[in-house]
């Protein structure tokens, strides 16, 4: 927490440490993702920060696909726009800069990748509420968070946090150094 109770948000001046070589032997984006996305999706990645995900996303949803990289940040959505570049997918890549309080999203996307920032979001049951109403049928949100920042009761009210804003678990995908979650919008049965 900051001295003004809120939570600590990563800094810009530290995104080497988000996207760095070294993540890569840790994090593969396409392993990770790959079973979840499916090409001419339009995936939101929240809290995108330096882009590490972003263009592998962007590669995933192909030429017909969207992703919308979103942060509260400047610098980082600077920072992601730069690497989209020089991978050649910025035309599949739309940056979007969250308020302090909301995502701020009017489009609909089939899949949300919110990977280790939800602990960074003061208000989880409002930021699940929005999530809700920006997803189209079908759509899904994978939740991440490293195990060095969450303990596992704080990553139980996070999903908590979910299942009351109308989310239920699909599955708990395996992580390296995380707690996951893959989240769907609950059914009627």
């Amino acid at each position: 927490m900051n001295n003004d109770n809120r939570p600590y948000v990563c800094p810009a001046e530290f995104s080497g440490s988000l996207d760095n070589p070294f993540r890569r032997l840790i994090h593969k984006p396409g392993k990770i993702l790959s079973p979840f996305i499916k090409k001419g999706m339009t995936v939101l990645d929240l809290g995108c920060g330096p882009g590490y995900f972003t263009g592998d996303l962007a590669n995933l949803v192909g030429e017909e696909g969207r992703v919308i990289a979103a942060d509260l940040q400047e610098k980082m959505l600077d920072k992601m726009a730069l690497k989209i570049k020089a991978m050649g997918v910025e035309k599949r890549v739309e940056s979007h800069k969250c308020s302090d309080d909301k995502i701020g999203l009017m489009k609909k996307v089939d899949f949300v990748l919110a990977f280790w920032m939800v602990h960074e979001v003061p208000d989880q049951p409002g930021m699940f509420k929005e999530l809700r109403n920006i997803l189209n049928t079908g759509g899904r949100i994978l939740v991440i968070e490293p195990k060095m920042h969450v303990p596992s009761a704080a990553f139980a009210k996070t999903v908590a946090c979910s299942e009351t804003a109308g989310f239920e678990i699909v599955e708990r995908p395996k992580v390296v150094i995380s707690r996951s979650v893959l989240l769907s919008v609950k059914t009627n049965k």
